[in-house]
């Protein structure tokens, strides 16, 4: 953790895959693509590597005397290279621009990164081909771009910077008998709060209306409500009794009219 950085050293594919650096097998195939690649930087590429500037995400319409003109307000530049397509002559979107003073470059890569040139917002970096080691282009699996409908996220880079791991706490080995009492312990203690809970729910049921809210009840009210209910029940009592009495009745009146 003391040699954790959120930027990159040295260009790992596997690393690279990872929000935090901590993947221990590739999550898609371009990584697995990069780890197998055999990349080495061209070699007919001239100037020096710690003056020259990465730009990507370009216009189709951005033209290398657009770029001399935007880029040279942070000062003289020495060359520049728009890499084209070989067959069309197309650019492919991203071109390197050499300065001659140091000075130059650190202020193009803090000043002029999201800049917008002919309507597209552009994205700034240090050249890392023969800066980084082990870096693996883009088109063999690696770099630090993708897209998120793809699932090819690469980190490590200023666009998408490395997570800080999580450092998790390391626990004690406790004997098999020590950790076989603490489950007992921790059931028991789980049971009883699951035995309190239900009994407050039942209690909590009791007292609920019918819309769902807390019906708040003084002792006057729940005694006249438990004297309502007595009260209907010897109500009961007493018309059960008169039907009793009116069905005797009748049947004795069926008896004697059949005596005569």
């Amino acid at each position: 953790m003391n040699e954790w950085t959120p930027i990159a050293k040295d260009y790992d594919p596997l690393k690279a895959g990872s929000i935090d650096g901590t993947d221990e097998e590739p999550h898609d195939r371009a990584v697995l693509r990069a780890m197998l690649a055999r990349y080495v930087p061209n070699k007919g590429v001239v100037g020096d590597p710690q003056l020259t500037l990465f730009v990507a995400r370009l216009s189709q319409q951005t033209t290398e005397e657009k770029l001399k003109e935007v880029f040279s307000r942070y000062g003289d530049i020495q060359r520049i290279r728009l890499v084209r397509d070989f067959i069309t002559g197309f650019s492919k979107g991203y071109a390197f621009i050499e300065y001659k003073q140091e000075n130059a470059i650190k202020k193009a890569y803090r000043d002029a990164n999201k800049l917008v040139i002919d309507q597209r917002e552009v994205f700034v970096d240090y050249e890392l081909e023969r800066t980084l080691k082990g870096w693996i282009p883009r088109r063999l699996g690696g770099g630090f771009g993708g897209k998120k409908e793809s699932g090819q996220l690469r980190f490590g880079g200023r666009d998408r910077p490395f997570r800080k791991p999580i450092n998790l706490p390391v626990f004690q080995n406790y004997s098999r008998q020590e950790s076989y009492h603490g489950e007992n312990r921790q059931r028991s203690r789980s049971r009883e709060r699951h035995h309190d809970w239900r009994a407050r729910k039942t209690e909590n049921t009791r007292d609920r209306g019918r819309d769902g809210r807390w019906s708040q009840r003084t002792d006057r009210e729940h005694s006249m409500e438990r004297h309502s209910k007595e009260e209907r029940n010897r109500d009961g009592e007493r018309d059960s009794k008169d039907r009793r009495r009116r069905d005797h009745k009748r049947e004795r009146s069926r008896e004697r009219d059949h005596r005569t």
